[in-house]
């Protein structure tokens, strides 16, 4: 019995990459270029760089932390009008 629950565990966190990293990626944010607005993101999920989404940094642990980042990356304009605060 023992062997068949650690069995399960296993295949649960082993067997779902995807549900895994989402919820690793909880609480974080990540910094990602957008060349369908010219602008630079602050998003709370990992992008995936495909089509319209040219580079990604992060993960942060704070959204003071990946505004400061974003601030900090010469290709981000260097006031964001959609930025709070």
């Amino acid at each position: 019995m023992r062997a068949l629950v650690l069995l399960a565990c296993a295949t649960l966190t082993v067997g779902t990459p995807a549900a895994a990293t989402v919820s690793f990626a909880g609480g974080f944010y990540w910094v990602i270029g957008n060349r369908a607005t010219s602008k630079c993101e602050i998003v709370t999920s990992n992008a995936v760089i495909t089509g319209d989404i040219w580079f990604e940094d992060g993960p942060y642990r704070s959204l003071r932390d990946a505004r400061l980042a974003r601030s900090t990356i010469r290709i981000c304009p260097e006031k964001d009008p959609s930025a709070d605060g």
